[in-house]
């Protein structure tokens, strides 16, 4: 499913909604996040808007992924969920389950699959997310799964160290296989320099990037575009699949 939203803040609310829906279902959510500009201000709306119209008690944090940095650095995920929602909502610190950035990459990936197998529900054999948030790169990259590490897509592990292929920062993400088991998967995406990638991604396919590779096999897939991310696709997919302010319209 694709939707196409006029601007981010569009595409932030509606996907809040789509959160608050889902927790008001459910006894219990585990919730998969993701870093990056789009999620950071979806947890500023939700930090805002949705504090108390979620019951937070009710919702267990986990991340795709995290940068090898401390917690106080600008580059950290979870410093930057922190930052914008964990600092502002009520939600019991047992629910929190982040990386952990600083420590040795390869110790607190094995830690972190454990953390993962000890809390999320299990179902067809691996661990089920209800919701899992993941970005898109210009290069086609997902979580911190990037397109000269294609082995990761294959990995029989919950967890990989990576390697950005340009900073070589080392990454801890987990995989394609935790991703494809999930209730449902949500791609955010916005922004021009987003565009031409949506495009070989949704309308290309030709499986050579790894954001083709998650496919929730027994969920929902979807992609949340603002309207400039959007901006090279078929006039026919935009005019089927563009909302503004809720409301399906033409361009």
């Amino acid at each position: 499913m694709i939707k196409i939203f006029s601007n981010k803040i569009e595409l932030a609310l509606f996907f809040c909604d789509e959160l608050e829906k889902l927790v008001s279902q459910k006894k219990e959510i585990f919730l998969c996040l993701s870093g990056g500009n789009t999620p950071e201000i979806i947890y500023q709306t939700l930090s805002k808007d949705y504090k108390t119209k979620i019951d937070w008690n009710k919702v267990n944090l986990f991340w795709g992924d995290e940068r090898c940095v401390p917690p106080e650095s600008d580059e950290s995920n979870y410093g930057m969920t922190k930052k914008y929602l964990l600092n502002f909502i009520d939600i019991p610190s047992k629910n929190i389950h982040y990386i952990v950035g600083e420590d040795d990459p390869e110790r607190e990936a094995v830690k972190y699959s454990e953390v993962i197998n000890k809390n999320v529900p299990i179902k067809n054999n691996h661990p089920k997310f209800d919701l899992v948030m993941l970005g898109l790169g210009e290069d086609g990259h997902t979580a911190s799964i990037f397109p000269d590490q294609m082995e990761v897509i294959a990995s029989e592990k919950l967890c990989e160290v990576t390697l950005h292929p340009t900073t070589k920062q080392k990454r801890i993400t987990l995989t394609a296989k935790i991703f494809n088991n999930a209730a449902r998967v949500i791609f955010l995406v916005t922004g021009k320099s987003k565009a031409t990638i949506v495009k070989k991604v949704l309308q290309e396919k030709r499986k050579i990037f790894p954001a083709e590779f998650i496919q929730s096999v027994k969920g929902e897939l979807n992609f949340f575009l603002d309207i400039d991310a959007a901006g090279h696709l078929d006039e026919k997919i935009k005019l089927r699949e563009t909302i503004f302010n809720n409301e399906i319209k033409k361009i």
